[in-house]
């Protein structure tokens, strides 16, 4: 038996599936123009499969643990107290429970510029007995390599002072690590 085939835009069909598909469509009525829905195939947007499970990764990761629980066991926290305070005190600082009396704010200034500042900021708060102050270094992200730079002099620093009795890295409300609340010794 010989089967004849024929083209049709491209496809090859037997002259059995042709008549059989003529029968089939004998009753059909095409569509009138207004009727018919416009076909649009948009592209899908491209996604970043590894982009996604980094994200999710790092999604995960933030919710296993409050900020400040991560920052204070990252290495960045700084905490320091003379012996004669108590823990009890440390932990109040800790948690923000002394109101901030002043503020300074030292994040892009050099170290010859804040340590002056610094300085004359604690002595004066101390005259003025103002119990618990805030300093803000920053957290030296835009020290590069060397590292927080003024955070660790702010950290040598406040601890030579004796009008400084503790200091302890604020929460991240008031700035996390890129900042302290300081108690000071009133004169």
């Amino acid at each position: 038996m010989f089967t004849s085939y024929h083209s049709l835009k491209g496809v090859t069909v037997a002259d059995e599936d042709s008549e059989a598909f003529r029968k089939a469509m004998s009753g059909a009525k095409p569509l009138k123009t207004d009727d018919r829905v416009p076909v649009t195939n948009p592209k899908p947007k491209p996604r970043a499969r590894f982009r996604r499970a980094d994200e999710s990764a790092a999604l995960a990761e933030s919710l296993e643990d409050d900020i400040d629980t991560i920052e204070q066991h990252s290495g960045g926290a700084l905490r320091f107290h003379r012996q004669h305070v108590g823990r009890r005190t440390l932990r109040k600082l800790a948690r923000g429970g002394y109101s901030v009396q002043a503020e300074i704010d030292l994040h892009g200034m050099t170290l010859a510029e804040a340590r002056p500042r610094l300085r004359d900021f604690i002595q004066y708060s101390a005259e003025q007995d103002r119990l618990c102050v805030r300093v803000v270094h920053g957290k030296g992200l835009g020290s590069g390599e060397r590292g927080p730079v003024l955070k660790s002099a702010v950290n040598a620093w406040l601890r030579r002072w004796p009008n400084v009795i503790a200091f302890v890295s604020t929460r991240q409300v008031d700035g996390g690590t890129g900042a302290v609340y300081v108690l000071l010794q009133r004169e």
